[in-house]
């Protein structure tokens, strides 16, 4: 989990403060910002974390198929069951469970999962007997939940079961401090040994003004692209894909959706973090802008930047 923000701080705050206990949490967020490292980071700094982190992508497996592979079956349980299995569930016995993509599991397998919280007992398809479970819950979702309740495509009473504690994780585009450091742990991260990678100047400037909208993941899917497409160890403004070029040439227009003080804001924060990457300390970065260090260190914590 790279970065320095305000934002993040936060998150981390919560995070480490809930992640040795058994309360069950909601994790939001929009693709790509990292829920499943948090989920990951909170099973690891928890009495639990020798004990098995089980996770499952609810959306990435048919609905008809989730059910079996959640609560397992016994032999004989439908056409094709030739042996007993145990679920995911049953595997995560004294650690922690993780339901990613939880709004894309169908209404009825929610009323189950809701069952298995509520009593923390399991039953296999077909089966007979229930058995007794201690897992402790992460969810995590991009959607938003409340307008799924309204329109009954998600369980109210499950949702409050799982948001014991609700993380919200912030959008790329909403710490835009912390890019230059992802930047140099995705370049190190597919670095070789013998060939160390580095970036231009003009290069972090201009993936600072991205929007993101894949967030993290395409942040590091960029970063990889341009170490392929390089023609030597420094990635340049012309190894950076098409689309992040043109936007370069938007960011010069009015938005029309941003207030003046928004874009005021963006921009004051963009030049001293640029004055900051230029210069070895921040006396020096507040000579440069001209004004004294008391008054820096004021707009950094305005700004947010750390």
């Amino acid at each position: 989990i790279i970065g320095n923000s305000v934002k993040l701080f936060n998150v981390l705050r919560v995070a480490s403060r809930v992640a040795d206990t058994d309360a069950s949490v909601l994790i939001l967020g929009e693709n790509g910002t990292g829920k499943d490292l948090i989920a990951t980071a909170m099973h690891e700094n928890s009495s639990r974390k020798n004990k098995p982190f089980i996770a499952v992508n609810c959306g990435a497996i048919p609905s008809d198929l989730l059910e079996s592979e959640l609560f397992g079956y016994e032999s004989g349980a439908f056409t094709g069951a030739v042996k007993s299995k145990p679920g995911k569930l049953e595997m995560a016995q004294g650690g922690t469970f993780f339901l990613d993509e939880i709004a894309e599991m169908s209404i009825n397998l929610q009323a189950k999962l809701l069952r298995v919280i509520q009593t923390k007992e399991i039953e296999r398809l077909g089966g007979v007997s229930s058995r007794k479970m201690d897992i402790r819950f992460i969810a995590a979702t991009n959607r938003d939940i409340n307008e799924l309740i309204e329109k009954n495509i998600f369980r109210e009473d499950l949702y409050y079961r799982l948001k014991v504690i609700e993380i919200k994780l912030p959008a790329l585009r909403e710490r835009k401090e912390d890019i230059q450091l992802l930047i140099d742990h995705f370049l190190a991260k597919y670095s070789k040994a013998e060939n160390k990678f580095i970036a231009q100047p003009e290069v972090y400037e201009i993936l600072e003004s991205y929007d993101w909208p894949g967030n993290i993941r395409e942040l590091e899917n960029v970063i990889h692209r341009s170490i392929i497409l390089a023609k030597s160890n420094v990635i340049t403004v012309t190894d950076l894909p098409p689309e992040i070029i043109e936007n370069q040439k938007e960011v010069i227009k009015i938005q029309g959706q941003k207030t003046l003080l928004e874009a005021e804001t963006e921009f004051r924060k963009m030049f001293i973090l640029k004055t900051l990457r230029k210069t070895e300390s921040k006396a020096e970065a507040a000579q440069i802008l001209g004004i004294n260090r008391t008054h820096l260190y004021k707009l950094l914590n305005q700004l947010g930047i750390e």
